[in-house]
């Protein structure tokens, strides 16, 4: 059942007031392919525009807090953890960027881990976009989620 729309067939944001606080954790996952040249001018940290997975971890991190300010119907809520990961793979000449995102709360934070990859992603193409323009984000998806009534779900 489609949660974000009342009776009427309007949107609105749930009501989550009467569910239970409780520890809520989600991960999420995508990757960004690029040129060979472009993947290492990151690793060796030669791009113009400086330290682009410093910088992309740091946007991660600020996509997850401001989610409820990009995506209309999310809730605001009290993160108690972000974390970020980039793993290099020369062999597909791909960035992949995994986060995790966590609260105490009555909803989950699939949406804000989903935004930390989107975000991190998005600011390495705009790092490198004077060398690259064809770089593409792929697979961005949720890996797993842990808390409320939904229980553990994980990808298969």
């Amino acid at each position: 059942k489609l949660t974000h729309f009342d009776a009427g067939g309007r949107a609105h944001m749930v009501d989550v007031g009467a569910k239970d606080e409780t520890h809520r954790i989600a991960r999420a996952h995508g990757r960004i392919v690029m040129q060979q040249t472009t993947l290492a001018m990151i690793v060796a940290g030669s791009t113009t525009k400086g330290d682009v997975l410093g910088v992309a971890r740091i946007a991660a991190i600020q996509g997850a807090k401001h989610t409820s300010e990009l995506i209309p119907l999310a809730h605001p809520l009290g993160l108690t953890r972000v974390g970020v990961d980039f793993k290099i793979d020369r062999k597909r000449n791909t960035i992949e960027c995994t986060a995790t995102a966590e609260t105490r709360g009555r909803t989950g934070v699939e949406m804000e881990a989903l935004t930390a990859v989107a975000t991190g992603l998005l600011t390495i193409y705009d790092m490198c976009k004077a060398v690259d323009r064809g770089m593409r984000l792929e697979d961005i998806c949720l890996l797993e989620k842990k808390g409320g009534k939904s229980g553990h779900w994980i990808r298969s």
